[in-house]
């Protein structure tokens, strides 16, 4: 099962997938809290409460968090930690995480516009990345886990958030019919176009999964990698430690 014409040809080279996730995180960046919401029935935050927790409290770890959007994870992490850092490759997704420190108390994180396929940091520069719904949008999973594998200092963690693929095929099919059917309507209705959120689906059916994802990992040098699934394994969390 295919997506329609525009998610076929946008996933046609990682070239063109970059581009295309530049442009649609750009178009929905004033609604992507909002749609994070409606798609997980409000989970969304429990889940990275979750992801959060396996952070340990230390006062000294660094942590670096990756399509980090509007902050979402990065503010739950400051009290966590002496330094979060936050990067998006979407500038007003930056924007938008920066405005929301106005409520928050000072030491905030910082935030940064930059591609995870090409880290602006020095070798060995964080204690833990993390990452919320990043790894599966990169134009190429294996050269974004090597450059996390590069900023992550000897013994440190990738924690990473994600929709999974099941493997039932009958599950996947479930899961993916009801991602198509509902980001459908929410496209159609908060953005004229019933592709905007069928994104998340198509990005699935060509995702390697939990399982695949911990084996490109060990293959960029990690050396161990677990996760834990999440909803009944419709989403996971990975732990990939250097």
């Amino acid at each position: 099962m295919t997506g329609p014409p525009r998610l076929r040809e946008a996933f046609g080279t990682p070239d063109s997938k970059g581009r295309y996730v530049r442009r649609l995180f750009s178009t929905i960046a004033n609604r992507y809290d909002l749609i994070t919401v409606l798609l997980s029935y409000g989970q969304d935050r429990r889940w990275k409460r979750r992801l959060v927790s396996l952070v340990p409290a230390r006062p000294d770890l660094h942590v670096l968090d990756l399509a980090c959007g509007t902050g979402d994870i990065a503010y739950a992490l400051h009290d966590r930690a002496a330094r979060v850092v936050g990067l998006d490759i979407t500038p007003r997704m930056v924007e938008l995480a920066r405005a929301k420190s106005t409520s928050r108390p000072p030491g905030r994180p910082q935030f940064i516009v930059g591609d995870m396929m090409s880290l602006p940091f020095e070798a060995a520069s964080f204690d833990v990345v993390t990452t919320g719904y990043g790894i599966r949008n990169v134009p190429r999973i294996a050269p974004a886990l090597a450059e996390i594998h590069r900023v992550l200092r000897p013994g440190g963690t990738l924690l990473s958030l994600d929709f999974n693929r099941p493997g039932n095929p009958i599950v996947r099919s479930i899961y993916l019919t009801y991602l198509t059917v509902v980001g459908s309507a929410l496209g159609l209705i908060l953005h004229s176009d019933p592709d905007t959120y069928r994104y998340i689906p198509e990005s699935i059916r060509r995702y390697p999964g939990a399982e695949g994802v911990c084996a490109i990992a060990c293959e960029q040098a990690f050396a161990r990698c677990e996760y834990f699934p999440v909803l009944g394994g419709l989403m996971a969390i990975h732990r990939a430690v250097k």
